[in-house]
């Protein structure tokens, strides 16, 4: 299963990627913002897109809509992991296609939990 991890920032891009090693998902893509991610979806064979909100160029709610709205990719599972911890951002994100959230900081034991948690209903 191939990952595309979407952030910013550089640290929290390998926190991310070593907690998916640990965990066992080796094949991770990483892109730096919703335009950067874009392009590494439609050059890999993406299965699974965790992305920040807070980016530059275009953030990930608006990543999140471009991907739902595309009929080859709207079915990849999102999981949004995010500073942005207030309800109506949480409701937000959810209505554009978020299949789930983790608000920051987080341990690796949630990303697992939560990642199990998208997979059982995909």
């Amino acid at each position: 299963m191939r990952f595309l991890a979407v952030d910013d920032s550089p640290t929290m891009r390998r926190i991310v990627v070593n907690t998916l090693k640990r965990i066992g998902f080796n094949d991770v893509v990483e892109a730096t913002n919703g335009k950067d991610a874009l392009v590494k979806l439609y050059s890999e064979k993406i299965d699974f897109i965790i992305t920040d909100w807070n980016m530059p160029e275009m953030n990930g709610l608006e990543f999140v809509q471009a991907v739902k709205a595309d009929d080859n990719y709207k079915n990849i599972p999102i999981l949004m992991i995010t500073t942005r911890g207030v309800k109506d951002d949480i409701i937000q994100a959810m209505k554009v296609g978020v299949s789930s959230y983790i608000v920051k900081p987080f341990t690796p034991q949630t990303l697992k939990e939560k990642i199990e948690s998208i997979l059982k209903t995909v």
